[in-house]
């Protein structure tokens, strides 16, 4: 214990953590006035596993039942409040050597390295989870990306909606102006963005993903929908797919995307969009330039994933020969959402439990708390990227965007069955 008390006395002054080891003991850390956060290591060598690699030791401890936080507090309590105070340069929430730092930083490079049939065991990992899984704690739509909240106090589902009709009014479409116009929606999801687009221009849709199970459900939702001879969900590598297209959207794809793939990815959106096309790409992105993924987050959560600097993006950009008419930062919107998907994934433990095992669920509960962090406390935001092969395609103003927004917010209401839920809970 007496490695990770160093660390914990060095790093935590703002709230109260303390520590109860296996034998009972006890460690405070912080202001002995603030309502203290409770954690508990229940075998001798617990301690020093979090200790000797914090970032992955925590996540390893409390998914496998060594690290338990106690009530009241919950393992979401403990990682904002310890994220809080190390990234506040208060202290050090480790300090490795140089040799494992540079070991780490090409691991993750490495790990970037998407080829094709890398790509799609990677996507596999993380999106083929069953669909009654992503049930419990996404919106009907199955959005699994940031919502746009325009108000704090809006549910998951409106500030959902309200993201789709964000997106939409970027991309200049216009209502019975449509026909004979095609969309490429790239990591399309489970089909929200595609049918929304559909639905509200007439547009033709393609979408597609490497998941496959989002595939059969994205098309199966096109079916009940009777619009299949107008959007198509595939199977398929964005690398293959051919044009052109009218507007092109990326909806949380880039990040899957690694970085040395970013000039290829650009050069080939480039190709498949209509010389007076717009295509939009929406992402995490890190504020603080380019970096590599955690350790704990490559080897549990995403494997092959890279959250991109703006810089980065745009220098692959400018190589292709893109135009970039409009970016925007979205700050806090992602903690907000995240904090929800919590709020779910924690209310339905039973249930996840029941499909897969305790410890996936302790590990979802670990990724979503860590999440969160990033975008309240970190360096995370969110980029849109407007994008097009001529500058004149985009007014010189940004006046456009607003007004379509708000008309179709004003059209679509949240899901009555959700609303109902709540007032229930």
């Amino acid at each position: 214990m007496w490695l990770l008390d160093k660390m914990l006395r060095a790093m935590v002054k703002d709230g109260q953590l303390i520590v109860r080891d296996y034998d009972g003991k006890l460690y405070h850390y912080g202001d002995p006035a603030a309502p203290p956060v409770t954690l508990r290591f229940t075998d001798k060598g617990a301690a020093l596993h979090v200790a000797k690699d914090p970032r992955v030791g925590a996540g390893e401890a409390y998914m496998d039942g060594r690290m338990v936080i106690e009530p009241p507090h919950d393992v979401r309590d403990m990682v904002l409040l310890v994220m809080m105070n190390a990234n506040r340069g208060r202290g050090s929430i480790e300090a490795p050597s140089r040799f494992k730092r540079g070991l780490d930083w090409a691991m993750a490079k490495a790990d970037q390295i998407n080829l094709r049939a890398k790509a799609s065991s990677n996507v596999a990992h993380h999106y083929d989870l069953t669909r009654q899984f992503y049930e419990l704690f996404l919106d009907e739509n199955r959005l699994y990306t940031m919502a746009y909240f325009t108000d704090p106090a809006n549910s998951l589902e409106r500030a959902q909606l309200d993201k789709l009709a964000l997106i939409a009014a970027k991309l200049r479409l216009e209502p019975g102006k449509c026909e004979g116009m095609r969309l490429l929606d790239i990591g399309c999801g489970w089909g929200g963005l595609g049918l929304y687009l559909n639905r509200h221009y007439g547009i033709e849709v393609v979408g597609v993903s490497l998941a496959p199970d989002q595939v059969k459900f994205a098309n199966e939702r096109a079916a009940a929908a009777g619009v299949s001879d107008r959007v198509q969900f595939k199977l398929m590598d964005y690398r293959d797919v051919e044009g052109p297209f009218d507007r092109i959207t990326s909806v949380g794809m880039i990040e899957h995307i690694g970085a040395p793939h970013f000039r290829e990815y650009f050069a080939k959106t480039n190709e498949l969009l209509a010389d007076d096309g717009i295509m939009l790409t929406h992402t995490i992105g890190r504020i603080d330039g380019p970096g590599t993924t955690d350790k704990w987050t490559r080897k549990y959560v995403f494997p092959g994933g890279y959250i991109p600097a703006l810089s980065e993006l745009t220098r692959a950009m400018e190589q292709t020969r893109w135009e970039i008419g409009d970016v925007e930062l979205l700050r806090y919107h992602y903690a907000k959402t995240i904090a929800e998907w919590y709020r779910r994934t924690t209310m339905h433990e039973a249930e996840i439990t029941a499909l897969y095992d305790a410890k996936l669920f302790r590990m979802w509960q670990f990724y979503l708390a860590g999440a969160e962090q990033s975008f309240a406390h970190g360096e995370n935001v969110n980029f849109h990227i407007l994008s097009s092969k001529d500058r004149s395609t985009l007014p010189m103003t940004r006046d456009w965007i607003q007004p379509e927004f708000e008309r179709l917010s004003a059209l679509d209401e949240p899901p009555e069955w959700h609303l109902e839920q709540q007032a229930a809970e």
